[in-house]
This record gives C-alpha cells, sequence and structure tokens, in this order.
C-alpha cells in the first residue's frame, strides 16, 4: 500500500477513513465528527451505512450535507430515508456494484440485516462488515448450525477479493464465541490489516483478541477509545 491513510475510530463500529483525495465514514453511530466534515475542503466525503440497525445508522447524517453540500452517500436498501431534496443517495443491495467518484463499491450479504462494503479508493480496497459475522450464540443446535452454515457460504463467496483493511466484528455478548466470526474471516481471506469493531463500552474485549491473535497472518490494530486515531 503506497499511499497513505488516516482511521479514526468514533464508536462501535464507526470509523472515519481519510485517504489522498477522499473521507469515508463507516456506520456512524456516535461520536465528533464535525471539524472533520470542516477539514480538508477539497476532499470528497462519502457516508456509508450497512444497514439501518440504529448502532450502525443514526439519522443525523442526513444533516451533515448542510455544511458540505457533495457528500455522497452509500445506504444498504433497507435504509428507508424520508424524501430528502438535494441529497445524493445511492442505495445498493447484496451483491451489486456502484462506481462513484473514483470509488468502486461491491456489497456483500449480511447475515443479520443489510450488507457488508467492499471499496476501493486507488489501489487501497476496505471491507466494513456491518454485521456480518457468525452470530454463534448459545442456541439449539440447528440454530447453530444454521448460523456457521449461513457464514461460511458468505465468507466463501469473498474469498479471492483482496483485502487491504477489515473491520469486522469481535463481540463480547457471544461469550466464549467472541472471536469465532473473526478468526474464520482471517483464516479465509488474510487481510493485511483486521480491525475489531462492534464491542461499544467493552475495548477489553479486543486486547483479549489481541493477545489471541499474536501470531496472526493479518495485522491486529486495536483501537480502543472513542477519538483515536492513526496514520498508515
Amino acid at each position: 500500500m503506497t499511499n497513505s491513510m488516516r482511521i479514526k475510530y468514533l464508536y462501535h463500529s464507526g470509523f472515519l477513513v481519510e485517504t489522498n483525495t477522499n473521507l469515508l465514514i463507516f456506520d456512524y453511530y456516535q461520536g465528533s465528527v464535525d471539524s472533520l466534515l470542516k477539514e480538508s475542503p477539497n476532499k470528497n466525503i462519502f457516508i456509508f451505512s450497512s444497514h439501518s440497525h440504529p448502532d450502525h445508522y443514526n439519522p443525523i447524517i442526513l444533516e451533515w450535507h448542510k455544511c458540505r453540500p457533495n457528500i455522497q452517500y452509500i445506504f444498504s436498501n433497507d435504509i428507508n430515508v424520508p424524501s430528502q431534496q438535494n441529497i445524493n443517495i445511492n442505495f445498493i443491495a447484496p451483491y451489486q456494484a456502484l462506481k462513484i467518484g473514483n470509488l468502486s463499491i461491491k456489497a456483500y450479504n449480511s447475515t443479520d440485516l443489510g450488507v457488508a462494503f467492499l471499496v476501493q479508493d486507488e489501489e487501497i480496497r476496505y471491507f466494513h462488515a456491518g454485521d456480518l459475522n457468525w452470530w454463534y450464540w448459545i442456541d439449539t443446535p440447528e440454530e447453530m448450525m444454521k448460523a456457521e452454515k449461513n457464514f461460511k457460504e458468505e465468507i466463501q463467496k469473498i474469498k479471492g477479493e483482496a483485502i487491504d483493511v477489515a473491520f469486522f466484528p469481535v463481540d463480547p455478548r457471544l461469550e466464549l464465541n467472541y472471536s469465532a466470526g473473526a478468526e474464520y474471516f482471517i483464516q479465509e481471506l488474510t487481510p493485511r490489516i483486521f480491525i475489531p469493531m462492534h464491542f461499544a463500552d467493552s475495548p477489553d474485549i479486543v486486547t483479549k483478541f489481541e493477545t489471541k491473535m499474536k501470531d496472526s497472518p493479518s495485522r491486529i490494530i486495536k483501537f480502543s477509545q472513542k477519538g483515536q486515531e492513526l496514520i498508515l
């Protein structure tokens, strides 16, 4: 990866990625972005929302176009948006592709609701999983087998895609199974950089995962505090 990027952790599954020409914001829920929208006035802004769950989609993002009218929104097609004037909203369904500006965008299916995004900005490819995960709840054997089958089949559809930076759930609510999906994702897809998300107010689970994956073929990057940034 020759281009530089800045990654800022907003909260939960929310991240801002600043590249040479763009600002990409994924699954905004909470966190401060006002100053970010006002800086870098020459950069294009793309706002991604993977599905309509309130911890992934906050309607306040529709107000941001008032200070940056050039914003492009890329929403999963399960999100219902009131009629908006002069707002650039692009809906996408699983397995569809979009070309917007210099971005190439593909959507994959979620194992919950909505989509996961594969976004190429110049030569860097980002994967934001949304709620795609091996939701390995302690349940009936039939439901557990179904969850495993659905997740692994979706990962096989993604296999072969080069991924530079992956944002993927490591959810403490799954208890002992918190990392099952993340481990399988890394095993099958081997992103260069893997960034855990979807842990809300339980950042200790990320430290636990980082330790567990110390021999991972992917570089694990840990964000544990709102507003934390890293330049790569």
